[in-house]
């Protein structure tokens, strides 16, 4: 097939854990036999003088990545002016790009590239399908009480009511979906994540090394890695440290990764006296965080929502014991007792529990270490991930779309009754 993906991340222009998830799905698609183009940006904040438009094979697939205009937009004070630039910059690039070639389908992921997706889509007369990595409604916990909320939901709406065909990472997520943007829960095909375990992979030297440094004494390391916002929960483990701290004296928090909530971390650390048993490390290297996932005693992932939990499966990959709240998708993929163990989200003495058992037990935590890193060679393959979303593209057939009004935006909790 011929598969157009839209998406504002893809390497080396990566926010997250969509920008790994379209680069993986896309190069799986190439290497199983289909035609991809992939249609992404370059970095914020550049211009088409320092970061012209670039169009490059790279691994079998055919990249282009847009250069941004010129006005001043920035994407953490502009978000929604900086969003339709982006998404109009794709529009004008994509002509000449194509060409003659004509997609069988326009795979968009998430709302920020709904505008440019879905006009490309009407404009080509070819099915639309939409991944949704996560919902703004989830991230402020049903709440949305900002201008900014509200309106990126309405785009997610009508994202999602435009659809030919909706793909969600977690039964939790395809609940969500469907209950906030009016969807029948049948209609969503639910496609989990990938993990590429080799990547993971690091030399005893090097974990040795991580160890040396972060542990002189042996003491024991616990690891937070991924976006510092609060819907990840980070304050709650904070919280919890003094706990573990009295059952494990010496124990360290490494907390690696970037966001809004950096300072506000701080704050919490000297607010339960942990200060300097916390080390912010920021955004690390890829072999650098691989080897000091595989160092810690244990990684915890402390999330108050979480549509997958990406971060679980490259903990796994490395053979870090998971502790791991049970929000949407990490409560599928983290399976408690088995392949590690799991607390209600908000729950600190609950992450105090959990911890304290597994460095009580290392032989039982690398038991169940273990576990969590066999299936990965099944459940969560990129190879059959492609393949599944290959037939959804296969299946996808236009629908008839009635006019589309706005969406009302609830003044309570989107959750609520």
């Amino acid at each position: 097939m011929r598969v157009l993906i839209v998406s504002w991340e893809y390497p080396p222009v990566v926010v997250g854990g969509l920008g790994r998830h379209v680069h993986a799905l896309a190069r799986r698609l190439a290497a199983a036999g289909h035609d991809v183009r992939v249609l992404s940006r370059q970095p914020a904040g550049s211009d088409a003088g320092t970061h012209p438009t670039e169009d490059e094979l790279v691994d079998g697939v055919r990249v282009l990545r847009v250069a941004e205009d010129p006005p001043h937009l920035e994407f953490e004070r502009d978000l929604v002016a900086w969003t339709l630039g982006m998404n109009h910059g794709m529009v004008r690039a994509t002509p000449r790009w194509l060409d003659d070639w004509r997609p069988d389908v326009v795979h968009a992921h998430d709302w920020l590239v709904a505008h440019a997706a879905i006009g490309l889509a009407d404009q080509l007369d070819v099915p639309l399908v939409v991944t949704l990595h996560a919902t703004e409604a989830g991230r402020h916990a049903g709440w949305l009480s900002s201008v900014v909320s509200q309106q990126v939901h309405s785009v997610e709406w009508w994202l999602a009511q435009r659809a030919d065909a909706l793909i969600t990472c977690s039964e939790a997520m395809r609940t969500e979906a469907a209950e906030l943007f009016d969807r029948d829960r049948g209609d969503i095909s639910v496609l989990h994540n990938g993990i590429e375990p080799r990547r993971w992979r690091v030399r005893g030297a090097e974990v040795d090394a991580v160890r040396a440094r972060y542990s002189p004494d042996g003491e024991p390391l616990l690891l937070y890695f991924g976006r510092l916002e609060y819907e990840k929960g980070v304050h709650d483990l904070i919280a919890a440290l003094p706990r573990i701290r009295r059952a494990h004296p010496g124990t360290r928090l490494l907390v690696a990764g970037h966001g809004t909530h950096v300072d506000f971390l701080i704050e919490q650390a000297r607010a339960h006296r942990v200060r300097r048993a916390v080390q912010l490390v920021g955004h690390l290297p890829d072999r650098e965080l691989a080897a000091l996932v595989a160092a810690v005693h244990a990684v915890v992932l402390p999330s108050r929502y979480e549509p997958f939990g990406m971060v679980a499966l490259e903990a796994a990959a490395a053979g870090a014991p998971l502790v791991a709240s049970t929000a949407g998708g990490l409560g599928e993929v983290v399976r408690n007792g088995v392949t590690g163990l799991s607390f209600e989200p908000g729950d600190v003495a609950g992450i105090a529990t959990a911890v304290r058992a597994v460095l009580d037990d290392p032989k039982a935590a690398q038991t169940r270490a273990r576990a969590a890193r066999a299936r990965l060679r099944t459940e969560f393959d990129w190879d059959q991930i492609a393949a599944a979303t290959a037939r959804v593209y296969a299946a996808a057939r236009r629908r008839r779309i009635d006019p589309i009004g706005r969406p009302k935006i609830p003044t309570g909790n989107a959750f609520g009754p």
